[in-house]
């Protein structure tokens, strides 16, 4: 069923309804399994697609594999500056360089990690219709586009990190960037930094 949204200048506008999938967290064996390809493009896989952008959005994040709402299927979407990238049976062909950035992943809620990724990467992949395309994406394009590709070989984000390596919890990167914008203020205005001392 659709819902009507007023329209001032004519007819209803009729959008569909928002569908948001429960989101698979760590410990679901599903999370761990290689996902099966894609042999069929029809209105189950666009459904599914929707249902993933929503989730994603509602979230909120920058990108959703299938298995991270329960479907083995090699899927995945992300949203990286107002640009929503579809790809489906991706294979990664290219990576080159490497940076190191705080890395999180909507089945492991809560926590953070720095991870060190390819700068650049280039997948080559499918539509929702099974044309295929190609991506091309470097700083956090580039990394999203390698974590749902991990995610949909069974891997998460986690893996690849050293014993020594920190999770570090939301709310201890929340009052650092608080700490953060305290400081800025205060270096801007004499009476602020007052209040902080």
């Amino acid at each position: 069923m659709s819902t009507p949204t007023a329209s001032c200048d004519g007819p209803p506008v009729y959008s569909p309804p928002m569908s948001i999938r429960p989101i698979v967290t760590l410990g679901d064996p599903r999370l761990r399994r290689h996902g099966e390809r894609v042999r069929t493009f029809d209105k189950t896989l666009h459904r599914l697609l929707d249902d993933m952008i929503d989730t994603m959005r509602d979230a909120p994040g920058v990108g959703i594999a299938a298995h991270q709402v329960g479907v083995v299927l090699q899927v995945c979407v992300i949203e990286v500056e107002g640009h929503v990238h579809e790809l489906i049976n991706p294979r990664l062909v290219s990576r080159s360089g490497e940076e190191t950035d705080l890395e999180g992943c909507l089945s492991v809620p809560g926590f953070y990690a720095y991870r060190a990724r390819a700068e650049r990467a280039v997948i080559e992949a499918q539509d929702r219709h099974g044309r295929k395309t190609r991506l091309v994406g470097s700083g956090l394009l580039a990394r999203a586009m390698q974590h749902e590709y991990d995610h949909l070989q069974g891997e998460l984000y986690l893996d690849a990190l050293g014993p020594e390596a920190d999770l570090i919890p939301a709310a201890r990167l929340r009052e650092a960037d608080e700490a953060a914008a305290a400081s800025t203020a205060a270096a801007g205005d004499p009476e602020a930094l007052a209040a902080v001392e």
